[in-house]
């Protein structure tokens, strides 16, 4: 898919999520053929000619000013992360600006993983893990079964991901969500347009998702996971930016001290060093 089909189809995804009343425009009654907003109408809110919005639909979205972009987000009323992907698209990386995909992390953010008391993991934009402290090694364990842990693969390519998530499809729409946000700003990333045309081709639930062209910042919130070993875990998560990595995220759980999930936690780490000293006995 091009930029420019990116453009046309996130920009007419939300225009048919604003209606009438939520833009404040009169309703005479008259019937639509498309749900939400008609061309004409949003340019009307945005202050531009119609021609000019149907050009920025059709994908011609290069030239178009900060104040302009600004105008289209407010009339679509889209949140910080929708204008923010629509920036990204009438503003592309350039080629010389986007870093190479890193395959391991230094020492020091190792160690600092290390400290966490609860799981962590370090993934790039094509959410490949490429760091693990012990806890999050042992809470994918199954993702790092296959030698090449990728939270979107095993989302929606490994028949365990439903059990393993509490809300499956609630993490498959995020993921889609996710993934798109990163396409539109970078969207020459080799790895990340090979990441999805695989999913678009194996994945039906992948299929789905990305038809709603919908994007999503992940940064921080509650899941649920069904853990082979230790049973159903309700952990926080907070997303950070790795420092002094571009593209790198680290990804920090942790449990509501005293609860359930807590001292299931505890269990995992002693689960977590069996395996370890399983590991090392069939290595000698």
């Amino acid at each position: 898919m091009t930029t420019k089909d990116e453009i046309r189809e996130f920009l007419t995804s939300r225009r048919a999520n604003v209606t009438l009343e939520k833009a404040g425009l009169p309703d005479w009654g008259d019937e639509r053929r498309v749900p939400g907003l008609r061309r004409e109408e949003v340019a009307q809110l945005a202050g531009v000619t119609a021609d000019y919005y149907t050009r920025l639909e059709r994908g011609n979205l290069k030239g178009a000013s900060d104040s302009v972009l600004n105008a289209l987000a407010r009339a679509l009323q889209l949140s910080d992360v929708e204008r923010e992907h629509l920036f990204a698209l009438a503003r592309p990386i350039p080629a010389r600006e986007r870093s190479a995909p890193a395959t391991a992390v230094r020492e020091s953010l190792q160690r600092m993983l290390d400290s966490f008391t609860g799981p962590a993991v370090i993934y790039d934009v094509t959410q490949e893990i490429v760091a693990s402290n012990v806890l999050g090694r042992a809470l994918f364990a199954q993702l790092h079964e296959t030698g090449r842990p990728n939270l979107a693969r095993f989302t929606f390519l490994d028949s365990r991901a439903p059990e393993f998530y509490r809300d499956w499809p609630l993490v498959c729409s995020m993921t889609a969500s996710t993934l798109r946000l990163e396409a539109g700003r970078d969207p020459l990333h080799e790895g990340l347009t090979a990441l999805i045309g695989e999913l678009s081709t194996r994945s039906p639930q992948f299929r789905r998702d990305w038809a709603d062209n919908d994007v999503h910042e992940h940064r921080s919130g509650t899941k649920g996971y069904r853990h082979p070993a230790v049973g159903e875990l309700e952990l926080h998560f907070d997303n950070l930016q790795a420092p002094g990595e571009a593209g790198l995220q680290i990804l920090a759980y942790t449990a509501e001290p005293g609860s359930p999930s807590a001292e299931k936690l505890t269990v995992l780490a002693s689960w977590a060093a069996s395996q370890e000293l399983a590991d090392c006995a069939d290595g000698e």
